[in-house]
């Protein structure tokens, strides 16, 4: 079994895999104040309710945006369950070709996306992350990682709605009844997801001038199922697509170093 782990600014994202099959996966809210030891337990407690023991586990395949945090969970790994993890870093090998400047700039996460995205679905594809932050990746038609965009997330733009006026509550992310909000929770909400939907159509046809008609999109994140049942510019929704990356660059790796 692999263990891989997608740590994020908002969210940790782990799953399990037994061959190339995902069973298992969880989502931890990031706590920066969280030591070592309080990873390796919760880690250790998920594996065990799922009925893993760490001598199963063949190795665990790691991303990372929060620098704080690698070192601690990896910490973790090595203690609680005896292994080292494959970190992706601007060392790995991942078979596709980074164009942007400088390459060591593009997050681990974003890397790990297109290689799953050109060994899953080809290219030229636009990958639309609905994270902390919304990205847009451009994918070449030969899979290489040539560039994107970066917005904030649709939980940024809501918390700052809340925190910088004086009057306008904090909401859940959902559709409202119209676009035409009739109170201000669904004003809000209207702002906000429809104002989304259309960054994202907007955002599609500007790199489908750049990429070709042919260009595939590709959803993931926590709220893309929200905003694709809005909008029929997206193609996919792959909600662990960073898990299967990094499940495609442990093999990758693997047979690097037989």
């Amino acid at each position: 079994m692999l263990l891989t782990i997608d740590i994020g600014n908002t969210n940790i994202t782990m799953g399990l895999y037994e061959g190339k099959t995902l069973g298992n996966r969880w989502r931890l809210a990031t706590d920066n104040d969280r030591m070592p030891d309080e990873y390796g337990l919760q880690i250790l407690g998920m594996l065990q309710h799922s009925g893993c023991s760490p001598d199963q586990l063949e190795g665990i395949c790691l991303a990372s945006v929060v620098p704080p945090l690698t070192g601690r969970i990896t910490k973790a790994c090595e203690i609680y369950l005896g292994k080292t993890s494959l970190i992706i870093d601007e060392g790995t090998k991942t078979g596709i070709e980074i164009l942007y400047h400088p390459p060591q700039a593009v997050g681990a996460d974003r890397i790990v996306d297109a290689v799953a995205v050109k060994s899953l679905y080809g290219g030229p594809a636009c990958i639309v992350d609905f994270g902390t932050a919304t990205t847009f990746d451009a994918i070449t038609e030969t899979g290489d990682y040539l560039g994107g965009a970066i917005a904030p997330g649709i939980g940024i733009a809501a918390d700052a709605l809340f925190q910088r006026t004086a009057k306008l509550p904090r909401v859940e992310i959902k559709r409202p009844p119209s676009a035409i909000g009739t109170n201000t929770v669904h004003a809000i909400q209207a702002g906000l997801l429809f104002g989304y939907v259309s960054l994202v159509e907007g955002m599609v046809a500007r790199f489908k001038k750049e990429l070709g008609d042919r260009m595939k999109v590709i959803a993931t994140g926590g709220l893309a199922e929200v905003v694709a049942s809005e909008t029929n510019v997206i193609d996919s929704i792959a909600p662990w697509l960073t898990l299967d990356g990094l499940k495609i660059l442990w093999d990758l790796n693997q047979k690097t170093h037989e």
